[in-house]
């Protein structure tokens, strides 16, 4: 499972010009998913998006969390994540998990994400045509993935 996570100040997914999700300060977390990923990865990334401290304290240092700051997360699945671009012009996706693996751990991970934070979590439409708008806050961007979660 992999994850961008973008610090934004606001941000919004618009499928078929209709607002299906929005937040104000808080994460973008565009998600990849991937045929080997569980609900392990789901657990172990839910944890590490709700407690990453990027957010900045009365010093202006980056210590604050989601919790400290009552901030929301959008949350985009995105297959192109896994895209493989090593041979040709064309991406592969074929490391990326078909809806029926994709769909129940990104239903996890808006589940995951909301008992962490305590709030609702907003979220796009899983396979539509999606237009994301976001103000990158810093710019702040993490990649996580969950093949990481067992290195040092």
């Amino acid at each position: 499972m992999r994850a961008v996570i973008q610090r934004v100040s606001e941000a919004s997914c618009t499928v078929d010009r209709k607002v299906v999700g929005a937040i104000g300060d808080g994460f973008v977390v565009l998600l990849g998913i991937e045929d080997a990923d569980e609900q392990d990865d789901v657990r172990w990334l839910a944890q590490k998006i709700a407690n990453l401290r990027v957010f900045g304290d009365d010093d202006g240092l980056m210590n604050k969390s989601l919790h400290d700051i009552g901030g929301s997360v959008l949350l985009i699945s995105q297959f192109t994540l896994f895209a493989q671009t090593k041979k040709g012009n064309r991406p592969s996706f074929i490391r990326a998990a078909k809806p029926d693996k994709a769909v129940p751990l990104y239903e996890a991970m808006i589940a995951a994400l909301a008992a962490q934070l305590g709030r609702e979590v907003a979220t796009g439409v899983f396979g539509a045509d999606m237009k994301v708008s976001l103000v990158n806050d810093g710019p702040v961007t993490i990649v996580m993935d969950t093949k990481d979660k067992d290195s040092h």
